[in-house]
């Protein structure tokens, strides 16, 4: 039974990786295998633009025979292609060139009433149109809670956000309308005028009259990824259709939190939101796939979260005819594919956490994150490595996957106590203690250039390599740090230097236990970057 109109995907090219033409056919190719009929392509600003050469220049952006191209082959294969886009915040990438610094308001946020950024927002569509058939877009609208309080305020005083909100949606949906396009957008702006500020609100009364303000030609979006249990789904869904019966639902394949997936997650998620959607009668959903802090992790490292949603979509809940379905498309087994979760796995826990990531970055004598790890993870990641390494060996075309997250449980096989086993042997001031730590760090960075070989081969594998340059200054920095500790313990064994001051300064709690962190900005380093 076929439970959704429409049923897709939603890919973000916008948190440095932008997937090849390529990669995103193969893509494609296997969500249409699945069962998914649509695929939205998540663009801030990188798909080019006419007469904005500065629009995601020097980041990779499709082409527009890139995006033709791509639009051309999903007809072919049965699935729309939507563009996503923005035209009010999450415009970080593009506001940084000074050519938009006078149509900013504040951090990523557009100047609202000013001419010159309907003209861009104008340039946009027009493009976009020249690309896609479909007639659904995506305008974004999302997180734009400082609106109204930079330039605007110094222009126009002090003014309620949410008529300055209606006022740009309106002129966004005129510009829409007249290049054919149908637009959406995601609801959070829009509940929390309704919910008296908060989104995902367990009240049952909204502000009604708010409904009077949606442009008819606009649908919302409610997006939702945090919620187990299909009440909370239920009741925002029921607070969607106070506002308006043009709604339709966006949960989350889990990919945007460090280098691994979370399927485990996702699915648990994902049965509860799409219950909750069939139950209401919401007849179009999609998965979304972030990708924040870098987009480290592959999109196809999430393909048993997306087969076990789109088995739902379409009637079936059995888990043996998922992990069929799975075979069949795939070639491989579900249950080895989940392995792929392993790397932010060191204890029982569904959650999503990212100590794969934290500890990776975790200074080796300035360990922020220290207190969230434990004695033990070092053991448990030496046995992730090996067993997706010898998973590595049964997964055909998608091997590198596996290789690439077994190199990294391997270096955290190291790493992730390393800051402790470094305090531990400086405190006790034996030399045969600095000499056999000395070399648990040569051990460490060879593991460490393994994985940076290893994760640079699967990134040029699916991604332009605009934005890799990121991933080199991480894991560059990473392994010339791990070298610079290295060398003041030698420097030190070797009496060249009396102490090492960091690690005699007492490392304070910050996080303790296995937690979500994924910032890498604020993990390396206590001081300013």
């Amino acid at each position: 039974m076929k439970h959704f109109d429409t049923f897709g995907v939603m890919i973000d090219c916008s948190r440095n990786a932008v997937m090849t033409p390529d990669a995103l056919k193969k893509f494609i190719t296997v969500l249409a295998k699945m069962g998914y009929n649509q695929v939205q392509l998540y663009m801030e600003e990188t798909y080019e633009v006419d007469g904005e050469p500065y629009f995601g220049y020097l980041r990779g952006r499709y082409t527009q025979e890139e995006l033709k191209e791509l639009d051309g082959f999903c007809a072919g294969t049965g699935v729309e292609l939507v563009p996503c886009i923005q035209t009010l915040a999450h415009m970080n990438a593009a506001v940084r060139w000074p050519k938009y610094a006078a149509i900013t308001d504040i951090r990523d946020i557009l100047l609202v009433g000013d001419e010159r950024t309907y003209e861009l927002i104008e340039h946009m569509f027009a493009s976009l149109r020249k690309c896609f058939r479909t007639d659904k877009i995506h305008i974004g609208m999302d997180e734009a809670a400082m609106l109204g309080r930079g330039k605007y305020l110094d222009l126009h005083g002090k003014q309620d956000t949410s008529e300055i909100l209606l006022a740009h949606l309106g002129r966004v949906c005129k510009i829409a309308d007249k290049y054919n396009f149908k637009p959406m957008m995601w609801s959070d702006m829009f509940y929390r005028i309704a919910s008296g500020g908060e989104y995902y609100s367990s009240k049952s009364k909204f502000d009604r009259s708010v409904s009077e303000k949606i442009p008819e030609n606009l649908s919302l979006v409610y997006w939702d990824y945090y919620h187990t249990t299909q009440k909370s789904y239920v009741n925002m869904i029921r607070g969607h259709k106070q506002l308006t019966d043009r709604i339709s639902f966006a949960g989350g394949a889990w990919k945007w939190i460090g280098f691994t997936a979370h399927n485990e997650y996702s699915i648990r998620a994902t049965k509860a939101a799409l219950s909750a959607c069939i139950k209401e009668g919401v007849r179009d959903a999609m998965l979304t796939m972030w990708g924040d802090d870098g987009a480290e992790a592959s999109p196809f490292a999430l393909l048993p979260s997306l087969c076990y949603a789109a088995c739902l979509a379409n009637g079936i809940t059995s888990r043996k005819e998922v992990e069929a379905k799975f075979r069949e498309v795939t070639g491989l087994e579900f249950a080895d594919f989940m392995l792929l979760d392993l790397p932010d796995k060191t204890q029982k826990t569904y959650g999503t956490v990212c100590p794969g990531k934290y500890l990776l970055y975790n200074d080796c004598f300035m360990g922020i994150m220290e207190t969230a790890s434990r004695p033990e993870d070092g053991r448990i990641y030496a046995s992730h490595a090996r067993r997706l390494a010898n998973a590595a060996k049964r997964a055909g075309e998608y091997a590198y996957l596996f290789e690439t997250a077994s190199k990294l449980c391997r270096t955290l096989s190291v790493k992730a106590n390393v800051c402790t086993d470094t305090r531990t042997a400086y405190a006790s001031g034996k030399p045969e203690e600095i000499a056999g730590i000395i070399k648990k760090y040569n051990k460490m960075i060879k593991y460490a250039e393994d994985f940076y070989k290893a994760f640079r081969a699967q990134w040029y594998r699916e991604n332009k390599p605009h934005g890799f340059d990121v991933q080199d200054i991480h894991l560059g920095g990473l392994i010339r740090r791990m070298e610079s500790c290295r060398d003041r313990l030698i420097q030190y064994l070797n009496g060249e230097i009396k102490r090492i001051p960091e690690l005699e300064e007492e490392l304070l709690p910050f996080r303790t236990g296995v937690c979500y962190y994924n910032d890498w900005k604020h993990n390396v380093t206590a001081n300013v970057l």
